[in-house]
C-alpha cells in the first residue's frame, strides 16, 4: 500500500488541464491508497528555470476574499472525486483511494480564524501555512537555486495562533514551502510532530524548498515525517529541470534522510500534477517502479513498508483527534 504526501490533482481539474500523474483508474494496479490532496489557490505560474542557477520571481499576496472564493470552488472539485474522505488513519485501506483534505496556503482563512472550525467540519485535516508567496500568517521561500531557506521573517501573530488552534483541533501543520524562520517558530510552538509533506534534503540539492540538516534533525526529534518530493529540480544536485532524471535520485534523498534521522521519519511526497517528475515514473502507475528502486537501493521489506505507508499512518495517528 502506498500513501503519498502531496498532489495537485484538484487544481489541475479546476483549471481544466489534462491530468498528468494522478489518474485514479491506475490506483488499483499501483497499490496507491491515496494521501494528501491539496486545495491550492493558483498564482500565475512562475517560469521554468532555464539554467542550473535561478531566482524565480514570486507573485504578491492574494486577497483573502478572492482566495476564499476560489478555494470553495476547489472544494467542490475535491468533493466530486471518487475517493474516501480521510479523517482517520483507518480510512486508508488496500483497494481504495482515501484523500486527506489539505489546504496549501492559509490565505483563504480569516485572520481571526473564525472559519477554521467550519473547515474542520468539512473534513480539513492538514494545512500548509503558505505556498511560497507571503500571506497574513507566514512567509514562504522563493524558488531559488542555489540558496538556503533562510529568506525572511517568521510567523505573524495570526500565524502563531493558527498553529495553536491546529494543535487543539488535531489538524496537521505542513512545513513545506515555509521559510526557515517560520519553520523554527512552528517547532517552538507546536506540540505535534513536525511534518514537511513534500520537501527534500538541502545537503543533496541546495534549493530553498529543501530542508537543512538542522531542520531534518528537528523533524526526527519531534517524531515527524518528511515526504520526499519527486520534482526533479528538488532532487538533482544541479537543480536542473531534466525529465530524464533517474529514479535513483529520489532514492538518494530517501536514503539520506533515513540515515540522518531514521527510517521512521521519511515517506513519499510526490508533488504529482504540480511539478516535473522523472519521465520514467509517469505518475501513480509508475510507483511500483520506485518501490523496486528502493529495494535495489538497499531498503529491506520493513523499510519499504515504512516509507510507503506506515510512517504516514503513524504521524497521522499522532496528530489527528
Amino acid at each position: 500500500m502506498i500513501i503519498d504526501g502531496h498532489n495537485d490533482l484538484v487544481a489541475r481539474l479546476w483549471r481544466g488541464d489534462e491530468v498528468r500523474h494522478v489518474r485514479l483508474e491506475d490506483a488499483p494496479d499501483a497499490d496507491f491508497a491515496g494521501g494528501f490532496f491539496a486545495l491550492y489557490v493558483p498564482s500565475p505560474k512562475p517560469p521554468n528555470p532555464t539554467t542550473d542557477h535561478y531566482a524565480l520571481p514570486l507573485p504578491g499576496p492574494i486577497p483573502r476574499d478572492e482566495a476564499a472564493r476560489i478555494v470553495d470552488e476547489l472544494y467542490e472539485v475535491f468533493c466530486s472525486l471518487p475517493v474516501q474522505l480521510a479523517t482517520s488513519p483507518g480510512d486508508f485501506r488496500p483497494g481504495r483511494v482515501a484523500a486527506i483534505l489539505h489546504l496549501e496556503g492559509a490565505e483563504p482563512l480569516a485572520t481571526d480564524l473564525s472559519d477554521l472550525e467550519a473547515w474542520y467540519e468539512r473534513g480539513l485535516r492538514s494545512i500548509g501555512l503558505v505556498w511560497s508567496r507571503p500571506n497574513a500568517f507566514a512567509e514562504g521561500v522563493p524558488f531559488r537555486f542555489p540558496s538556503t531557506p533562510d529568506t525572511g521573517p517568521g510567523l505573524t501573530a495570526a500565524g502563531r495562533e493558527l498553529v495553536r488552534r491546529c494543535n487543539e483541533l488535531g489538524i496537521l501543520v505542513d512545513l513545506s514551502h515555509l521559510n526557515e524562520a517560520g519553520f523554527w517558530d512552528v517547532a517552538r510552538l507546536s506540540s505535534h510532530p513536525l511534518v514537511a509533506t513534500h520537501s527534500n534534503a538541502h545537503s543533496l540539492c541546495a534549493s530553498t524548498r529543501n530542508l537543512t540538516d538542522a531542520q531534518l534533525d528537528a523533524v526526527g526529534a519531534s517524531g515527524g515525517v518528511v515526504g520526499v518530493n519527486f520534482a526533479v529540480s528538488f532532487v538533482r544536485e544541479d537543480g536542473g529541470q531534466v525529465a530524464a532524471t533517474p529514479l535513483e535520485e529520489i532514492v538518494r534523498h530517501v536514503g539520506y534522510i533515513a540515515d540522518r534521522i531514521g527510517i521512521d521519519h521519511v515517506a513519499f511526497g510526490s508533488d504529482f500534477d504540480g511539478a516535473l517528475v522523472p519521465e520514467s515514473l509517469g505518475g501513480i502507475a509508475g510507483l511500483p517502479k520506485l518501490v523496486d528502486a528502493l529495494r535495489a537501493g538497499g531498503f529491506d521489506h520493513e523499510g519499504v513498508a515504512k516509507v510507503t505507508h506506515r510512517n504516514w499512518l503513524r504521524v497521522l495517528g499522532d496528530t489527528w483527534m
